[in-house]
């Protein structure tokens, strides 16, 4: 392989990975609070993505060339604030209303309301936006900077630079704030952290809002970089970073953020592979209509290796 040509694959990777990741981040949470896997979180990702479409559409600008730059960061910043207070409030509403009254239930009656969750939310989509793709306004300009034999685009930047702070700020949030220590006791120990003080069910609440908070800013940058959503995004995408939580270790954080990276490399490896239709070593159709199964044969095997995630360590189960 040409080394220019992985060095791209390697940006691209890195960029898609830290999308995946920052949805990660929200089942690795979520699951290390309350050992339970929020499949409606993929389709709370995929509402953002509708808000951000719908921010920037009301603003009425449809081209580029038609605003300067401060208006326009403006207009962005709105943008991905109203995307993560909308996802926000989304995931502390749903906690309240489908996940708090089942806490103590046998686990597979949240779960199922995890996957009624889902598709009611889907169903939402639909409504709101209907059955086809819809188009993110043009109000982006992209601009390519070359560096050797690498590309890389303004917005390659502008999704790294908010992935890479947003993932920092919650690291730091969860280590070293009242409230993160909060979290990582009910995770911990659940029943020890109340006698303790800790307000459980607060506690709960702000870790689902500040998943679903970052579920949003990643429907923010899905659309500054493909431009596009369908409301069936939130379950494709879900679940590459479910496998991604996965992949580093579920309910671990630094994991989450690796398995997402990764996820992302391993996707954009993959596309290289060439077509076999077309003559030579590869695979029908191309790598890119293999990537889906690459990325599942990868949470197969670790599901069946490594249960725990590369970072994930064996704890006992939470009574």
């Amino acid at each position: 392989m040409d080394v220019g040509l992985l060095l791209q694959l390697l940006i691209v990777g890195l960029v898609t990975g830290a999308i995946y990741a920052l949805i990660a981040l929200g089942y690795t949470m979520v699951y290390g609070v309350l050992e339970l896997i929020n499949f409606a979180h993929g389709d709370i990702f995929m509402i953002g993505t509708l808000v951000s479409i719908v921010v920037v559409g009301a603003f009425g600008i449809t081209d580029s060339s038609k605003i300067t730059l401060l208006p326009l960061i403006g207009i962005l910043v709105v943008s991905c604030l109203a995307s993560i207070a909308v996802c926000a409030l989304v995931g502390v509403l749903i906690e309240r209303i489908a996940y708090r009254p089942l806490r103590n239930a046998p686990r597979l009656a949240p779960l199922i309301s995890a996957i009624g969750v889902s598709l009611i939310l889907q169903d939402v989509g639909k409504f709101w936006k209907g059955y086809r793709p819809v188009l993110f306004p043009n109000v982006f300009p992209r601009t390519t900077y070359h560096a050797g034999p690498i590309t890389i685009s303004n917005v390659d930047l502008l999704v790294l630079i908010v992935a890479l702070v947003l993932m920092v700020g919650l690291q730091l949030f969860v280590t070293q704030t009242r409230t993160g220590r909060a979290i990582r006791a009910v995770a911990q120990d659940r029943e020890a952290a109340a006698l303790m003080g800790v307000n459980v069910d607060r506690t709960i609440a702000i870790t689902f809002l500040v998943g679903a908070g970052l579920a949003g800013a990643a429907g923010f940058i899905y659309e500054i970089y493909f431009g596009n959503t369908i409301f069936s995004i939130g379950f494709q995408i879900g679940l590459i970073a479910f496998t991604a939580a996965v992949l580093g270790g579920i309910g671990n954080i630094i994991g989450a953020m690796l398995g997402g990276l990764l996820i992302g490399l391993v996707q954009a490896l993959t596309t290289y592979i060439p077509d076999s239709n077309r003559g030579g070593f590869g695979l029908p159709n191309g790598g890119t209509a293999w990537a889906p199964a690459v990325v599942f044969g990868i949470l197969i095997l670790i599901l069946v290796f490594r249960p725990t995630g590369l970072l994930g360590q064996q704890t006992p189960d939470k009574v």
